[in-house]
């Protein structure tokens, strides 16, 4: 792993004096953004010795509750754990009117060793174990989002905003032209805030539902950086929307009613010369063939990784291009595993399980271990669907509510294997703890909080 060096900061203020603050964050287990804003001054010290943070920032639920059972709360004095800059990420935050930058950090054990809640340090595995077998896996993540009115998300309710004009879209109306033009202000907001920090942002559609849109980002040969890119385009995305006087979300099923927002990961794999070893038009190539049976074999166990918060698994119900059990064919977005077609050289994997709440690193991780197992047991696929999957696959096999998807992931061998027993545990342990809380009624759901921060 390459440690971001000191010049490249002083690069980035060099050619960027303006810069007043610096948001310096990690990415916690279950995909919150928490840390420390620096002043340009500090930044130095911060890629030299690293910045310490509480190690306890990874045992915290999605409302910030510390949960004791991860062991990193009192056992550990809440000591404090070095993170460091990611070597590629310090860039702008574009939606500040005060000139501001932010920068990815990972936490590191005092010893050097990574820090095993650290979801980039899973996902580090993952890719590590595809490369020791000469694979290289090429990611892209998209991520659908809903914009929601601000005041109304305010009270606790869920509404489709108002846009410039006066408009508020209220149909089921897929990729309609008029909703780019209608909130055409925030949208070219975005695409010019992309291309400032970097991120290859390209095609834009607006989506099943009204509010609903989506923006793809381009593959990478790195499949962290895709990752990194996904983090960043939610912040992005969602530092625009308030700008523009909107809340943007990507929970999972804001309405019962209407299309879920999910995260699509592409995923394909190059060998050592960078030829693409899913690529074809005809019989599956032996890599894509075990790739396909290794996620269809390991799905079930994953579920609580694609689908970790109780409004998570509202998505899947027949007929809302959500899975409701293992199986894939050829350009057929009614089935979880989408081979694409297209130019043979690009033919690759659309994996369409999440939800758009997941974390990026830890889903990525997961499709990645998916892969790896698959090529490494040689594991084949199912028959392929043809036309309805819902209709083909009638019963719901994988665990479709939060507890069970809990119970298959913890008694997976798997996971721990994959992405690190560590890991795995103090994922699961927040995740159970979560659960509990929520069916207990302990507390209520904090409508505006998840429609802010997942």
């Amino acid at each position: 792993m390459t440690r971001a060096t000191q010049k490249e900061a002083a690069d980035f203020l060099a050619a960027n004096p303006e810069i007043v603050q610096i948001q310096a964050f990690l990415t916690d287990p279950s995909g919150v953004a928490r840390g420390k804003v620096l002043r340009p001054e500090e930044i130095a010290t911060a890629y030299r010795d690293g910045r310490p943070l509480p190690c306890s920032i990874q045992s915290l639920d999605m409302l910030g509750a510390d949960v004791l059972e991860t062991g990193l709360v009192w056992e550990e004095g809440d000591s404090d754990r070095p993170c460091f800059p990611v070597a590629g990420t310090l860039t702008h935050a574009p939606w500040h009117d005060v000139p501001t930058a932010q920068v990815i950090l990972e936490s590191f054990e005092r010893d050097g060793s990574p820090t095993p809640a650290d979801p980039r340090h899973a996902l580090a595995r993952t890719v590590a174990s595809l490369e020791a077998m000469g694979l290289k896996p090429v990611v892209a993540i998209e991520l659908e989002f809903y914009l929601v009115d601000r005041e109304a998300a305010a009270k606790g309710r869920i509404v489709p905003p108002a846009a410039p004009n006066g408009f508020a879209p209220a149909h089921l109306q897929a990729y309609l032209m008029q909703d780019l033009e209608d909130f055409s202000p925030f949208l070219n907001d975005v695409f010019d805030g992309a291309k400032r920090m970097g991120l290859p942002a390209r095609t834009l559609i607006s989506e099943y539902a009204p509010g609903q849109f989506e923006i793809v980002l381009e593959h990478r040969a790195d499949a962290m950086r895709a990752a990194d890119d996904a983090v960043l385009y939610k912040r992005l995305v969602k530092g625009v929307a308030g700008k523009h006087g909107f809340v943007a979300t990507f929970m999972a099923k804001p309405y019962a009613e209407t299309s879920g927002s999910g995260l699509h990961i592409h995923v394909s794999l190059a060998d050592e010369e960078n030829a693409n070893l899913f690529a074809g038009e005809g019989p599956l190539t032996p890599h894509l063939a075990h790739a396909i049976g290794g996620l269809e074999a390991t799905m079930a166990e994953s579920m609580a990784v694609f689908a970790p918060n109780a409004n998570s698994f509202r998505r899947f119900r027949r007929n809302t291009y959500a899975p409701m059990t293992p199986a894939w064919a050829v350009d057929n977005r009614s089935v979880p595993l989408r081979v694409t077609s297209g130019r043979p050289d690009t033919r690759h994997l659309e994996h369409r399980v999440c939800g758009a709440d997941a974390n990026p690193y830890v889903a990525l991780a997961t499709v990645l271990a998916g892969i790896a197992e698959g090529i490494e047991k040689k594991i084949e696929p199912s028959e392929p669907i043809v036309g309805d999957g819902y209709r083909e696959k009638q019963e719901a096999t994988l665990p479709l509510n939060w507890w069970k998807a809990l119970e298959v992931a913890r008694a997976s061998s798997f996971l721990p294997k994959r992405l690190g027993a560590g890991f795995a545990n103090i994922f699961l342990t927040i995740k159970e703890a979560e659960c509990d809380r929520f069916f207990a009624c302990v507390s209520d759901v904090d409508v505006d909080w998840y429609l802010r921060n997942v």
